[in-house]
């Protein structure tokens, strides 16, 4: 007797199986990888912050806190890490200082998100509580904030000072702070008082000399020396300028050519006619008044040559050339003048008039300034000075850097107090806020609060400090209502921020 089994009948409703393991392997890998970067800068936050020695591909050594120039050097390869890199880089672009700042609040964000994840709750809730949180952080921060205008120079220089105090040439503040006020608040256009454009403000670094020779000057300086071939003229008063794009050499053919020479009378000729070609191009110059050239650099063939340079002076005109072909734009905008594309266009009206070109000497090399412009556009700039080149770089980057605080400063007329206060004010207050919210949110936005204490946590522990005793009593004299109570690492005490004139932007 067989038996015969009975075809067994699976059910249509069986549960398959879903792996959620690699998705949240790769964002904790993610959320790790943009961690590790965060904590890379996080040691050259604030006053009292190390500096950081990057060698580059190219063996050059740097030496510098500010965190986008960091993170710059920095080669990254993991691709959410290089976000971080980008976002220092946005920083830099909108608000010019905080790029270490931001990093660093960014990794702590990261790292709660990734407490919070692993609780199990859904990206996308996480996200949108960090979207509703900054956006309540705004206001708080504005409602802390005090106004500011422009006719307070003290405040100015007090928020330049600030962003200059974290810096190598932190003990130059004083006199690169007031610098950086003054050279703004000259380029800021009446018409459009809170645009200011900081093409306007041209940094020309020379080395030799200290950081205390660094000087603001009201009109055009060129790293260069006077042409002094033939013995031309380095100074001239009443100046006549004219910016030059065209070449003052004899002409070349479009394609290659060789000329055979047969006899030394043929030779003669052709310097004859080259001569009275350079001639008449300089005749034509000299006739409209002009005394002083600026010539542009030529790619294809030289600009000019000995033999026009030995006419040029002849002619007592000064020149000035190899000038760069992104420098016209500012030079023409400072000297009020038309750049001269061809010398069949060369007329007076086209020329700039100053009272005094002249070379100096500084350091190993020279210089030309270009002094009492008349009719100058809204234009100025700063000569920076330094005892070497690393020293000279760090300069340039620091006064960029106040450039840009108050820059934003002349856009959004804010001060808040630095030192940490803000973030901890900003903490206490949406932790309250938190209590409020319901369910998930609430959850994700305590998380987000605490992550904001990593700022005057890390001020306190670069400074050498205690940073859980620090943040402690902070927190606590916060709570008493002293919204202006921050870190004063000079002292290792928490004081009243604002007093100590340690001042910031809203904008970070």
């Amino acid at each position: 007797m067989s038996a015969i089994a009975a075809p067994q009948h699976r059910s249509s409703k069986t549960e398959s199986y879903v792996d959620n393991k690699r998705k949240e392997d790769i964002r904790h890998a993610n959320i790790v990888a943009a961690r590790s970067v965060a904590n890379a800068v996080r040691t050259s936050l604030g006053p009292k912050g190390m500096d950081k020695m990057i060698s580059t591909s190219s063996d050059e050594v740097i030496i510098t806190n500010d965190g986008a120039t960091i993170l710059n050097k920095m080669q990254v390869l993991q691709p959410a890490a290089k976000m971080l890199v980008e976002l220092s880089k946005s920083q830099d672009s909108a608000a010019g200082d905080g790029t270490t700042t931001v990093v660093v609040i960014a990794g702590a964000l990261l790292e709660q998100c990734l407490l919070l994840l692993s609780h199990g709750i859904h990206p996308t809730v996480v996200s949108d509580a960090l979207h509703k949180a900054a956006v309540k952080a705004v206001d708080v921060l504005t409602a802390m904030a005090v106004p500011v205008e422009l006719s307070d120079r003290d405040s100015l220089v007090k928020s330049a000072s600030t962003s200059l105090n974290s810096k190598v040439v932190s003990q130059y503040s004083t006199l690169l702070a007031p610098l950086a006020v003054d050279a703004v608040l000259s380029v800021v256009d009446a018409p459009k008082p809170d645009m200011v454009d900081l093409r306007d403000v041209k940094i020309v670094k020379k080395l030799g000399g200290t950081v205390d020779d660094t000087e603001l000057v009201k009109g055009l300086v060129f790293d260069k020396k006077v042409s002094h071939a033939a013995g031309g003229p380095t100074r001239m008063e009443n100046a006549k300028i004219a910016v030059i794009q065209f070449q003052i050499s004899p002409p070349k053919t479009d394609i290659e050519q060789s000329i055979v020479v047969s006899d030394y009378s043929q030779m003669d000729r052709i310097l004859k006619e080259e001569r009275s070609y350079i001639l008449s191009m300089i005749k034509k110059i000299k006739a409209t008044g002009c005394n002083v050239l600026l010539i542009q650099k030529s790619i294809l063939r030289d600009a000019v040559t000995d033999l026009s340079l030995h006419y040029l002076a002849k002619a007592k005109i000064l020149v000035i050339k190899d000038v760069e072909r992104d420098e016209i734009e500012f030079i023409t905008k400072t000297l009020n003048c038309l750049p001269i594309a061809n010398i069949e266009h060369f007329r007076t009206e086209k020329l700039g008039y100053a009272d005094l070109v002249e070379e100096f000497s500084l350091g190993d090399g020279k210089i030309v300034k270009i002094t009492g412009i008349k009719e100058m556009g809204k234009t100025t700039t700063v000569l920076v000075r330094g005892s070497n080149q690393l020293v000279l770089d760090e300069a340039e980057r620091s006064l960029h850097d106040a450039l840009c605080v108050v820059r934003c400063l002349v856009a959004k007329r804010f001060l808040i107090a630095g030192g940490g206060a803000p973030e901890i004010e900003l903490s206490r207050q949406l932790g309250a806020w938190a209590k409020v919210l319901h369910g998930m949110e609430g959850y994700c936005v305590r998380a987000f609060a605490e992550a904001l204490e990593v700022i005057p946590y890390t001020l306190a522990e670069n400074a050498g400090l205690n940073p859980i005793a620090i943040v402690t009593e902070l927190r606590n004299r916060h709570a008493q209502g002293e919204i202006n109570a921050g870190i004063n690492v000079r002292k290792g005490q928490i004081t009243n921020i604002l007093e100590e004139n340690v001042v910031e932007l809203i904008e970070q």
